[in-house]
C-alpha cells in the first residue's frame, strides 16, 4: 500500500494553522463590530449605531434618548440650525446624526457626523475599542481633532425611542438612508465578515 506523502505532525500542523486563521477572521469581525446603543462620554445622549446602505456595509447612528429633550415650556428641541430647510422644523430626539461612515484599511469606520447644537457636519472615524467601549473620533477641518469614548448601554432609559429605526416608536433615517430600494428599512441588519473585507 502506498505511503501518504504528507506526515501526521505534517496534517496536524495544517489544521491548526486553519482553526487558528478561522479564528482570526471570526475575531476581527467581531472587534469592529459598532453596532448596539451608546452613552457618551459626557451622558447627555445615548446613540443607536448600525449598519446600513444598499449593501449593508456601512455604519449609521441615531439619537434615542437625550437628558434634556425639551425646553423650559415642554415643546421638544427641533433642528433649528439644520443647513436644509425642510429638516429645521423635525424633533432633535431621534434625527440620524452619523451618516454612512464606510470602512477603511484599520478596521475603523469613517466619514460624516452631523451635529445638531450647529447645523455642522464633521469627519470623525470610530471603532469598537472594547466589549463596552466605542471610540470616536472627529476633526475639524482636519486641524482641530478630538475622541471621546461612549459607553454601551443595555437598558432603556425613561423616554427613549426603543423601536426599530424608521417605526414609529424608533428614530427616523434621513431620506437617503431610509430605502434600500426594495422597500425595506436600510438599516440594523450586520453583514458578513467577507462582505466586510470585500468593501476595503
Amino acid at each position: 500500500m502506498q505511503r501518504s506523502k504528507f506526515s501526521p505532525r505534517l496534517i496536524q500542523c495544517a489544521v491548526l494553522a486553519a482553526m487558528l486563521l478561522f479564528a482570526g477572521a471570526v475575531s476581527a469581525a467581531s472587534t469592529i463590530d459598532p453596532s448596539g446603543t451608546w452613552l457618551t462620554e459626557d451622558g447627555r445622549a445615548r446613540v443607536r449605531v448600525e449598519y446600513c446602505g444598499p449593501q449593508q456595509q456601512q455604519v449609521c447612528g441615531y439619537l434615542v434618548w437625550v437628558q434634556q429633550p425639551s425646553d423650559a415650556s415642554g415643546r421638544p428641541f427641533i433642528d433649528t440650525e439644520n443647513p436644509d430647510r425642510e429638516k429645521r422644523s423635525r424633533p432633535t430626539l431621534g434625527h440620524q446624526m452619523i451618516l454612512g461612515l464606510k470602512p477603511n484599511a484599520n478596521a475603523r469606520f469613517e466619514g460624516p457626523l452631523y451635529n445638531a447644537d450647529n447645523g455642522k457636519s464633521y469627519d470623525i472615524s470610530l471603532w469598537r475599542a472594547g466589549p463596552s467601549e466605542l471610540r470616536v473620533k472627529g476633526c475639524m477641518l482636519a486641524i482641530l481633532c478630538g475622541s471621546q469614548t461612549w459607553t454601551l448601554v443595555t437598558d432603556v432609559a425613561p423616554g427613549q425611542l426603543s423601536g426599530p429605526t424608521g417605526s414609529p416608536k424608533g428614530p427616523r433615517p434621513d431620506r437617503e438612508w431610509a430605502n434600500d430600494g426594495t422597500g425595506t428599512i436600510a438599516s440594523g441588519a450586520r453583514p458578513s465578515a467577507a462582505a466586510i473585507s470585500k468593501s476595503k
